[in-house]
């Protein structure tokens, strides 16, 4: 099965873990895409969508430093915008509003992720 390719898609990337979101981020790029942080805090995950007109998709690890991403979801949805959610959390931590988000259960393999949000970022 061939790699979905990302090229000319911007993705961004909110995971307060260094080393996945290095991981995410790798892989990303090894597939064509231009990433978008990554970005730690919703705060940060907001300036940025703020600021960035052109996106295709994000990458929203669902717990931050304590404070839950579901606001940044939001956001994304209204801007019609695709994502996924990484998490280690079980299904009752996501509001009824993201059932229809794919939730990507921690420990993730990296590749998978971006399989996603490939697959979705070019509905």
């Amino acid at each position: 099965m061939t790699e979905p390719t990302l090229r000319d898609c911007t993705i961004l990337v909110v995971e307060d873990e260094y080393l996945l979101a290095h991981d995410l981020c790798a892989e990303l790029t090894g597939r064509g895409a231009t990433v978008l942080g990554p970005a730690a805090t919703v705060e940060q995950g907001l300036e940025l969508l703020q600021q960035t007109p052109e996106l295709d998709g994000a990458i929203l690890d669902v717990n931050l430093r304590g404070e839950l991403v579901f606001s940044l979801a939001d956001e994304l949805i209204a801007r019609e915008l695709p994502f996924v959610f990484t998490t280690g959390y079980d299904l009752s931590i996501i509001p009824q509003r993201f059932a229809h988000v794919t939730r990507c259960e921690k420990p993730v393999e990296t590749a998978w992720v971006v399989d996603e949000i490939g697959r979705i970022a070019h509905n």
